[in-house]
């Protein structure tokens, strides 16, 4: 794997194999709310699943640490270097369940449960491994909450962070 001068992957983790389930068979999402040193703003990110923009998120694996898994999202879908800062808690999804039709058998998508964690956004790197599928952009927080009408459980993340209203 390629490897940027701060010695991160230039490609992101792909697949399920090790990605983490609890006992209720909830799929473990570990995710940041990255915040300026000021906490005036929130770094979000164009979703590639659906139009809008998102906190960086996504599954927690079998040999990380949830905080692991969280700074590594930020940096495969945002590009950036954080220091965590605080747990913000569990979270469960309750965004409507969609039908996936893609292989012709209509199953409930799987449930999830985020972790976040407030962080702090050390460095913007110029190269990232989804660069080319995602934009990022800093926005306030009435800004960012608004952009997150449609995602409760991502509204609540930033909600319980320490971003200046």
């Amino acid at each position: 794997m390629a490897a940027s001068g701060s010695n991160r992957p230039m490609e992101s983790r792909t697949g399920r194999v090790k990605q983490r389930y609890n006992s209720k068979g909830e799929r473990l999402v570990a995710g940041v709310v990255p915040l300026s040193a000021d906490k005036s703003y929130v770094l979000m990110i164009q979703s590639t699943r659906r139009k809008g923009w998102v906190l960086p998120k996504g599954g927690w694996e079998l040999d990380e640490e949830c905080t692991e898994a969280a700074a590594r999202e930020a940096w495969e879908e945002a590009g950036i270097l954080v220091t965590i800062d605080y747990d913000l808690g569990d979270i469960e999804e309750t965004s409507p369940r969609k039908k996936n039709s893609s292989s012709g058998k209509s199953k409930q998508k799987e449930v999830a449960l985020y972790r976040f964690y407030e962080a702090t956004v050390n460095s913007e790197e110029i190269e990232w491994p989804e660069k080319e599928k995602r934009e990022r952009k800093w926005f306030t927080f009435a800004e960012a909450f608004e952009q997150l009408k449609d995602r409760p459980e991502l509204q609540t993340a930033l909600q319980r962070s320490t971003m200046k209203r």
